[in-house]
């Protein structure tokens, strides 16, 4: 597994890992890598610094714990797949209308379902604070309403 900086089109930096140096370019290009703050999904590689490994027992302990974080890195991104597909399958997409429609049914003017959509962090902020709850999921979003 390798650790590389992103940035998406909004600047955010953050970090991912992939499986080696072909799947972190497949995936980007195919749009399947997400900005965890903003969501979009045009992300490139961004500039690293080279990591030089040291042949110590501590870098051979600190491999060993890199390997289960990786392991567990990989169970995640699998597990948030199955996620978003459970919520693609049950949920309705209401677009970018999910803020007007997540208030709609907290305040009891439209039916109690699930529905999935897009929010800037702003209308995230503001549904928080009016006590509507809400969940991110990280990962390609649809762009169809």
């Amino acid at each position: 597994m390798i650790l590389y900086d992103l940035v998406c089109q909004r600047e955010h930096r953050f970090e991912s890992w992939f499986r080696n140096s072909n799947v972190v370019e497949k995936l980007i290009k195919a749009g399947d890598v997400a900005c965890p703050s903003c969501g979009s999904t045009k992300v490139q590689k961004a500039p690293m610094a080279p990591r030089l490994a040291k042949s110590d027992d501590a870098s051979l302990a600190a491999s060993a714990e890199q390997r289960e974080i990786e392991a567990a890195m990989e169970k995640a991104a699998v597990a948030l797949k199955e996620l978003r597909d459970v919520i693609e399958k049950n949920f309705e997409h209401v677009g970018d209308r999910f803020p007007n429609e997540a208030r709609k049914i907290h305040y009891g003017e439209a039916k109690a379902r699930g529905i999935y959509g897009n929010a800037s962090m702003e209308d995230t902020k503001a549904l928080l604070d009016e006590g509507i709850e809400i969940q991110a999921i990280p990962g390609k979003r649809r762009t169809n309403a």
